[in-house]
């Protein structure tokens, strides 16, 4: 039996990485909920932008601290983006009580690493180990990125595209809804890429005609697509498909202003306009959630209320805000015309208060509907309560629908009225 306490930080892409590297532990495995009585310690970093990496050594500090008396000290593995963007040779010098760094672009190799430092064989066929309860799973489809935007770490950090084998994928697929899962959710850097490093002209449609069927796959959700890949004859292949799949759209704009968006280096630089269209061209009744990112170098007044004007008449089921951070190593940051800090705060905290308001008006709309729930977890706090999900709320990113009644319980999808919206929350009544 190997006791082991993990911490996933950042995207759910990481959280997929390291549930991957958990079911890859030789042997019996256990989960624990402190560090000093563990066997081993997996920590996930993220390193994207400074506030992750800040949060990522603090965490690495807290575990060595709480370790540190352990009767038997645990072995310790720090995996992630802060090694990929800062390498092992400099982190081991900085904390040198990590025992083992495992960097991204050698994941293949983290398993085969962990069992000999734990003086182990490597496990013949690992699965992974679910760790977001009975109700969804993410499935990584591709890690890397092959577009350049001046603002991002993440190239250097996961290298270019490398698409998982549509094999590999419908054998984690049927996995996960072997244990109950009723919904997956494909992520990756950039969905809509999947399959070109392979050669494959129409991978992401070829990889959904493998999964869509699936039996127990209730609910199929797309998240990180670029717009450019959200064609005309691909929107139309959606439609047709029809369920599983939910017509719900995590489309990452970052900026709405031609000109920003040009010295972003985004592949989709034109009219940002454009592609909503396509998509309420083919699904009116489609859910819109976006990121955009306010204070970029060069973003004038002009830009920015070209930005605002932009989102306000969108109109976004979910929308992120993100103030312009200038990351080392990254061509932004070298830029002239650098935005100053408190206006940069200013434009996002305005941009969410519109978004607020839009977000209140459109849950609102749904007040007296019949919806189906899938119900994640209970409530913390109240007994009796349980949070879940309607098709337009993806988890840990959107609002929840707070959901009690007959046959409410984790992993449960059920029909539910929906008896009261806020901001960016409902409530339902089963």
């Amino acid at each position: 039996m190997i006791s082991i306490y993990s911490i996933s930080l950042g995207c759910p892409k990481n959280r997929v990485d390291t549930e991957w590297l958990l079911g890859a532990v030789p042997g019996t495995v256990q989960a624990v909920d402190d560090p000093s009585g563990a066997d081993l310690v997996v920590i996930n970093t993220c390193g994207f932008i400074q506030p992750a990496v800040e949060e990522s050594v603090r965490t690495i500090l807290q575990t060595i601290n709480d370790v540190e008396e352990a009767k038997k000290r645990p072995l310790l593995a720090v995996t992630g983006c802060l090694v990929g963007r800062y390498g092992q040779k400099e982190l081991s010098a900085e904390l040198p009580e990590v025992d083992l760094w495992l960097t991204n672009l050698d994941m293949v190799r983290w398993p085969e690493m962990v069992a000999n430092a734990l003086g182990l064989a490597p496990k013949a066929d690992p699965m992974r180990i679910l760790s977001t309860g009975p109700s969804y799973a993410y499935l990584k489809i591709s890690d890397g990125c092959d577009h350049n935007c001046a603002f991002c770490t993440i190239p250097s950090i996961r290298g270019t595209l490398a698409s998982a084998s549509a094999d590999s994928i419908v054998r984690d697929a049927r996995h996960m809804l072997d244990q109950g899962v009723k919904e997956l959710i494909f992520v990756a850097q950039d969905v809509t890429g999947y399959g070109k490093d392979l050669g494959l002209k129409h991978g992401l449609r070829e990889l959904l005609d493998r999964i869509l069927p699936l039996d127990g796959l209730a609910r199929l959700r797309l998240m990180y697509l670029y717009p450019a890949g959200l064609t005309k004859d691909f929107l139309h292949y959606l439609r047709d498909a029809g369920e599983p799949f939910v017509p719900y759209f995590d489309v990452p704009l970052q900026h709405a202003h031609p000109d920003v968006l040009s010295r972003m280096g985004r592949p989709f630089a034109r009219n940002p306009r454009e592609v909503v269209d396509r998509i309420r061209d083919v699904f009116p009744e489609a859910a819109l959630r976006t990121s955009f990112i306010v204070g970029y170098p060069g973003e004038t007044e002009e830009h920015w209320e070209h930005l605002r004007d932009f989102m306000v008449e969108t109109r976004f089921h979910h929308m992120g805000v993100f103030a312009y951070k200038a990351e080392e190593g990254t061509p932004a940051a070298e830029m002239p015309d650098q935005v100053e800090d408190a206006v940069k705060e200013w434009r996002r905290d305005a941009l969410m208060e519109i978004q607020a308001e839009i977000s209140e008006e459109i849950l609102a709309t749904y007040e007296g509907e019949r919806m189906s729930v899938l119900v994640d977890a209970e409530h913390e706090e109240w007994p009796g309560l349980h949070v879940g999900r309607t098709w337009f709320q993806a988890p840990e990113v959107d609002g929840v629908t707070y959901i009690s009644g007959p046959g409410v319980e984790p992993g449960a999808l059920v029909d539910a009225d929906i008896v009261e919206t806020r901001e960016y929350d409902l409530v339902a009544l089963s």
